[in-house]
């Protein structure tokens, strides 16, 4: 089964400037460089590939951070809640009880 780009990144590539075209070259792994040196693909279609694969990851590795962050939250508290705690009243000190050995 071989991917094909969708038509929204076939424009996008045609947007790209030459260092871009060729750092999203530079980028490719796997199987798509393979495609593209033996002429199955066209450069478009192979950058349209490439970006359409990073775009996803992207979205992924967002997602993951976003869970790790929510995770990170649940565990520490937060300033509001440690500004709460410390706003509430302190303790009155017991005085210390007097007893016959330390009266004499």
């Amino acid at each position: 089964m071989t991917k094909v780009s969708s038509p929204a990144y076939l424009a996008k590539v045609k947007l790209l400037t030459k260092d871009e075209t060729e750092r999203l070259l530079s980028r490719m792994s796997g199987k798509l460089p393979r495609r593209l040196e033996k002429d199955k693909l066209s450069k478009e279609e192979a950058l349209a590939i490439q970006l359409e694969l990073e775009d996803e990851q992207l979205k992924e590795w967002r997602k993951m951070m976003l869970e790790l962050k929510k995770r990170d939250e649940a565990k520490t508290p937060s300033k509001h809640d440690a500004g709460a705690k410390a706003k509430t009243a302190p303790k009155p000190k017991v005085a210390a009880k007097r007893t016959a050995k330390t009266a004499t």
